[in-house]
């Protein structure tokens, strides 16, 4: 596995991804966005997120491994990514994609998701009860980046109780108390690395 924090480097020809660096960002590191190419998920999970005037964070989604994310690929001008775990990352020129068919295939399917993923947020966003927007939101996020364990499914990263509030557009303190009733009816609870485990019993409608 070659890691390198350098700027991304042209890759020799043959299939895309065989030697392919793999660059490294630790769980919290803004991810550097560049407009000539897009960069691949290998490993971990990363934010995406816009800056309203009012300096008021929204969240956009999030990125799964072998998914593709980009300035190219928003409109948005302000369009930041973070990780959300370690992540290792892979770098790919927009030339390099125009002259592979499996590329292009594979940044299809990602996009693909991507519309959906933001078309369920959406729908969230569109919930007038913040006890639903949360509920609707551990729904997806147990979909999306869920582990099975025997008590439930775990949350394969540890999102913070501000990262829950930005993705619902409500505030810290109202996700600590939702969250505090939902382990009290049995609904969630915290393993010992206080990631969520969702419980196979948890209700699409628990309130």
């Amino acid at each position: 596995m070659l890691l390198t924090s350098q700027p991304p480097s042209p890759m020799p020809h043959g299939d895309p991804h065989e030697g392919r660096r793999l660059h490294l960002y630790h769980r919290g590191d803004t991810i550097p966005l560049e407009t000539q190419g897009v960069w691949q998920v290998y490993r971990g999970l990363v934010q995406l997120s816009t800056t309203h005037a009012s300096g008021e964070e929204v969240m956009l989604g999030w990125v799964l491994p072998s998914s593709y994310f980009g300035q190219w690929l928003s409109n948005l001008e302000v369009y930041e990514a973070k990780a959300l775990s370690e992540v290792y990352l892979r770098w790919f020129f927009l030339r390099e994609i125009e002259k592979s068919p499996s590329l292009a295939q594979s940044m299809l399917s990602s996009v693909s998701h991507r519309l959906r993923q933001s078309e369920a947020m959406l729908a969230i966003a569109g919930q007038r009860r913040v006890e639903d927007r949360l509920n609707q939101l551990l729904a997806l996020l147990k979909e999306e980046i869920g582990q099975p364990t025997e008590t439930g499914t775990r949350l394969s990263v540890r999102l913070t109780h501000q990262t829950l509030a930005n993705a619902i557009g409500t505030t810290r303190v109202t996700i600590t108390r939702l969250l505090g009733k939902l382990q009290r009816c049995g609904q969630i609870h915290l393993d010992r690395d206080r990631h969520i485990i969702i419980r196979e019993t948890f209700s699409a409608n628990p309130w």
